[in-house]
């Protein structure tokens, strides 16, 4: 669907809460200073996206219990995705490294939150709703009203082209025909051997999946709460045909950029 050379490679997914009390103090802090210090201002990272999660969605989020994404599930109220330009992976990152230890030697960080799921992803695969759609790498520039983050895991037996056939050609056309799921991108892990996180001065919670799972990312142009059914019957048909497993789910609205929306709805 891009025929253009600007194309995502890989991503940062960080999923975070802020210790009680401290929550209109690390929103500030995140949105007015490491948004920018910490990711944006980096080479070759070309797009950035906050996400929230109130309460009345981390309620929705399933399974529940500890999962291998969120643990426990409703771990992770707000959490940022950054797009890094196709083969620019090792070049970004290899800044981003130092950046973030430079920032907290002066002082630059915030010590009252909690990682529940920060980590690097590749090899993204788009699947649309329409034909002609918004491009994923625009996906994170545009006004949509939610996001949806699925981890899906093989069945036992089931290897990653035979569970990528059954998304691409049954389970993703049936979720997002005549709904308010625009668009999905998927992504598989990195190695957590890669080096690329090692320098981060704090724990980063739950550790990559492994290399078969898909981590899945839905624009919505729909409230997620008018929608979240089609996800649990995606997972039920997932669950049925026997090729895979919900293993995570969880919606977010988009953060209001310059506010503090959303700070006093998270717990």
């Amino acid at each position: 669907m891009n025929d253009y050379p600007i194309r995502v490679g890989s991503m940062l997914f960080t999923m975070v809460d802020p210790e009680k009390g401290y929550e209109v103090e690390y929103n500030r802090w995140y949105e007015r200073d490491h948004f920018y210090a910490g990711c944006m201002i980096g080479p070759w990272l070309f797009a950035g996206r906050r996400w929230v999660a109130t309460k009345e969605l981390k309620d929705l989020r399933f399974p529940r219990g500890d999962t291998p994404v969120a643990s426990p599930v409703e771990k992770g109220s707000y959490l940022a995705i950054y797009y890094v330009l196709e083969g620019k992976h090792r070049d970004h990152f290899a800044w981003a490294a130092d950046q973030v230890v430079e920032l907290y030697s002066d002082n630059r960080g915030f010590m009252n939150r909690h990682h529940a799921h920060t980590v690097l992803l590749e090899r993204p695969s788009a699947h649309y709703r329409d034909d002609d759609p918004v491009p994923i790498e625009l996906a994170l520039d545009h006004p949509y009203k939610g996001l949806a983050v699925l981890a899906v895991d093989p069945a036992d037996g089931v290897d990653d082209d035979a569970l990528s056939a059954h998304l691409h050609d049954t389970a993703l056309p049936a979720l997002m025909k005549d709904s308010g799921v625009a668009s999905m991108v998927s992504w598989h892990y990195q190695d957590a051997g890669s080096g690329d996180t090692d320098k981060a001065p704090m724990d980063l919670g739950m550790p990559p999946g492994p290399p078969d799972r898909h981590l899945q990312l839905f624009f919505l142009d729909a409230e997620p709460t008018t929608v979240w059914d089609r996800f649990r019957d995606y997972a039920d048909e997932l669950g049925a045909s026997g090729k895979g497993t919900v293993v995570f789910a969880a919606p977010f609205l988009p953060t209001i950029v310059g506010t503090d929306t959303y700070t006093d709805q998270l717990w």
